[in-house]
């Protein structure tokens, strides 16, 4: 099964061991880099974003049903491309991380914090008539 990425970070390396050890991912799929800066620019004075997306759905017709697709990005766009994963038997995911936040204190009294985030999983999205 293959991972196809509607993403706009590089996955690290450990998204890419938990999608091959517990996904069984053959093949992590990015975006062109044409259609990669469109994901990651999404222009925030579109009314709709149907049209716009429309190289991205035809991208993604080059995948097999039961195929998984990370998607995480713009609100209204992942949600667009949510829908379509599910009408074409894709398996749509995200990646849920763990914050981790480090506070050090120094002598003045002061306290650095330190945020750090790091992947835990991947989930599938639901929906609700799954329920």
């Amino acid at each position: 099964m293959n991972l196809y990425l509607l993403f706009s970070h590089n996955l690290t390396p450990e998204q890419i061991q938990d999608a091959q050890e517990n996904w069984q991912v053959a093949a992590c799929i990015s975006l062109p880099k044409q259609l990669q800066d469109l994901w990651s620019n999404v222009p925030p004075e579109l009314t709709s974003l149907k049209d716009y997306l429309q190289p991205i759905f035809e991208w993604l017709r080059n995948a097999q049903a039961g195929d998984l697709v990370l998607i995480q990005g713009d609100y209204g766009a992942t949600y667009l491309m949510i829908q379509y994963a599910f009408e074409r038997g894709l398996r749509p995911i995200y990646s849920t991380t763990l914050r981790k936040v480090v506070e050090t204190p120094f002598p003045d009294g002061s306290i650095r914090t330190e945020r750090v985030f790091a992947h835990h999983q991947f989930r599938f999205y639901e929906r609700i008539q799954d329920y």
